[in-house]
């Protein structure tokens, strides 16, 4: 059975940093490119960043480049998102995801599995 479980959310100012976990089981972590998306309350699910199978390029969305970075360690089955400079904008549900297509996506319908979320709530 496929888990992944985030972790490290937390309330923050704006302008301070949170790092996100992900921890993977159950599949070849490996083997599938990473993703991180996020939901605003009252809003779609939104892509955020990807990262591929061996970490070797990422991508991101417009709105958080130069204040997040993907990586991820293969050997302990983790996923990571570090995330400077936050701005209340930055508020919400923030998942993990995993596709076994190398390709790099931001639709949510490419990605296999999901975790629960965990909530990162920036005031200003």
């Amino acid at each position: 059975q496929v888990q992944l479980v985030e972790s490290g959310g937390g309330r923050v100012q704006a302008g301070e940093s949170l790092r996100l976990s992900c921890a993977a089981s159950g599949l070849a972590f490996s083997s599938y490119a990473m993703a991180w998306f996020r939901q605003a309350p009252g809003k779609e699910r939104e892509f955020v960043a990807h990262i591929t199978w061996v970490g070797v390029s990422t991508y991101y969305t417009d709105s958080v480049k130069g204040r997040f970075t993907i990586s991820r360690d293969n050997a302990r089955k983790a996923l990571y998102l570090q995330m400077n400079s936050l701005k209340p904008e930055d508020t919400g549900v923030y998942y993990c995801a995993a596709h076994r297509d190398p390709s790099v996506s931001d639709s949510q319908g490419a990605y296999d599995y999901w975790g629960q979320g965990t909530q990162v709530t920036v005031s200003s």
